[in-house]
């Protein structure tokens, strides 16, 4: 057998799930202040290929690389591990990530999640913020049942 058949046949290494979190966590928070990738990779000296690949959780942020990350993007280094998976794998499923928070931190890596966040904290009257979240919260609940 040959190299390349030998290399066809070892499985890809999936990224760590901390790692992911973390640079979805990166990814977040840059969108949030509306960052580019190729913006942020100017600062840090790098190029936005490698932003792409620490936000995808393919190559781990070293802690240098972290913190300079974190003051570019004003935040504490801690921002980016809250809600990250213990890595543990014999913990007790009471302390493993819960699905609704995999789910909002999910929500809040996409684009249209920043959106919606950004034009909803823009509002000011509290009850136009109530009855859009029962909007969304009905339109979630699909079709009434006698309809």
């Amino acid at each position: 057998m040959g190299f390349a058949q030998v290399m066809s046949v070892v499985p890809k290494k999936l990224p760590n799930p901390i790692d992911r979190h973390v640079g979805a966590r990166v990814r977040m928070r840059r969108l949030l202040v509306s960052m580019s990738q190729e913006r942020l990779g100017e600062a840090l000296g790098i190029t936005f290929q490698q932003i792409q690949k620490y936000e995808k959780g393919a190559n781990r942020i070293g802690a240098s690389r972290l913190q300079q990350i974190a003051k570019i993007l004003g935040v504490p280094v801690e921002f980016f591990f809250d809600g990250a998976p213990s890595g543990d794998v014999g913990m007790a499923a009471g302390f493993a990530e819960m699905p609704q928070q995999k789910l909002m931190s999910d929500f809040m890596s996409t684009s249209e999640g920043i959106q919606l966040t950004r034009a909803f904290v823009r509002i000011p009257d509290a009850q136009v913020r109530r009855r859009l979240i029962d909007l969304a919260e009905a339109l979630a609940a699909g079709p009434p049942a006698d309809a």
